[in-house]
């Protein structure tokens, strides 16, 4: 969408919308998985802990709203943050940003809930290591989405610096780029700046969560010394990385554009949906619900013997049948198969009472 130019054209609502949402939609998933109380979930507690501690001025006092005082307070604000809190927070800044789709579109919304238990399903999550507090963790890291600011508080500076002002920053770079890119150009070709701004934004997201990754392969050095990123070779991978980009996608960019020479551009061809007749739309809706159907059985089927993962992936597939079924549904007009069907009649009519003159030849000679 960023570089399609999507936040132009009065949309730059739905552009900040969106960026919020993506944000909480973290925040969501954070709070998730901290309730397994893992190894990881410590670690991502204790990052979250660190962050808004070390916060200037109110960083204490932040904390403790956020966190509690005591296990039994912590879990409490956990779990509400998680169930009830930002949920309430995606459904109104997803009713913002999905207007339409939110109330209108259900075929939309099934498809989009069953692939996610379908990705559920294949990829289940796993309860890791239970935390001990009697026994330090292991070396673990914090899961893909937060590994690049993982690998920023790793580098040794300020926390609030490397793990809350750096990460603001950049999203609130593109938080305000619909009111800075005030061209008229969409395509990501006739935008070379920010177009290079993306891909060098892109490149820097890219190795900071590669980095954090990385642990010292050698197992004599401690906790602290493994986890230890050198901030030097880090933060100058980083920079080289997203002045190369920039630069390169910048140039070649504005290259382009100094070579291309200009035309006229091709018109778009206008595609045709596709439409089923009555016999179709019939044949195709009868066989989908007897498909639910037994997708249905062989859901309880999994549920009952314990199989969660079989029945979270065929409960996906049922949500995506049924987004199927009310699309074709709602697709179905026989006033529009009526009209196309005598369309085409008439033109075919027309063709055939058509005459074309054929000339005569002949060789007689006029006297």
């Amino acid at each position: 969408q960023y570089f399609s130019g999507r936040y132009k054209i009065k949309n730059e609502m739905i552009w900040v919308t969106g960026m919020i949402l993506g944000v909480v939609t973290i925040l969501e998933a954070f709070t998730g998985y901290n309730l397994l109380f893992n190894d990881r979930a410590e670690l991502a507690v204790s990052i979250g802990v660190s962050l808004t501690v070390f916060s200037p001025i109110i960083g204490p006092t932040l904390a403790k709203m956020i966190w509690g005082q005591g296990f039994s307070d912590f879990l409490i604000r956990l779990y509400a943050l998680h169930v009830f809190i930002i949920p309430i927070v995606m459904g109104i800044l997803m009713f913002v940003h999905f207007p339409r789709f939110l109330v209108f579109d259900l075929p939309m919304w099934s498809a989009m809930v069953g692939i996610i238990l379908i990705t559920g399903g294949i990829f289940p999550v796993e309860m890791g290591v239970k935390f001990d507090p009697n026994h330090p963790p292991g070396i673990t890291v914090p899961e893909w989405y937060l590994t690049g600011l993982y690998a920023f508080i790793r580098t040794g500076f300020d926390k609030f610096i490397t793990g809350g002002l750096l990460p603001g920053l950049l999203i609130a770079m593109f938080l305000f780029v619909p009111f800075i890119d005030h061209s008229r150009k969409i395509s990501w070709k006739d935008r070379p700046f920010f177009t290079a701004l993306g891909v060098a934004s892109i490149s820097q997201i890219f190795i900071t969560t590669i980095w954090g990754f990385y642990v010292h392969p050698d197992a004599t050095k401690n906790l602290t010394e493994r986890l230890f990123i050198e901030p030097i070779p880090f933060y100058s991978a980083m920079l080289i990385s997203v002045v190369f980009s920039f630069v390169v996608v910048y140039g070649f960019l504005k290259a382009r554009s100094a070579l291309v020479v200009p035309g006229k551009r091709p018109t778009p061809t206008k595609q045709t949906p596709l439409i089923l007749n009555t016999f179709w739309t019939y044949a195709v809706l009868i066989s989908l619900v007897i498909f639910e159907v037994v997708l249905n059985g062989m859901a309880l089927m999994a549920y009952a013997g314990g199989l969660w993962a079989l029945a979270m992936f065929e409960t996906g597939a049922i949500f995506c049948i049924f987004g199927i079924i009310a699309h074709v549904y709602r697709s179905y007009n026989p006033k529009v198969i009526a009209a196309e069907k005598a369309a085409k009649e008439a033109a075919a009519k027309a063709a055939n009472e058509i005459e074309v003159p054929v000339p005569t030849i002949t060789n007689s000679k006029t006297d």
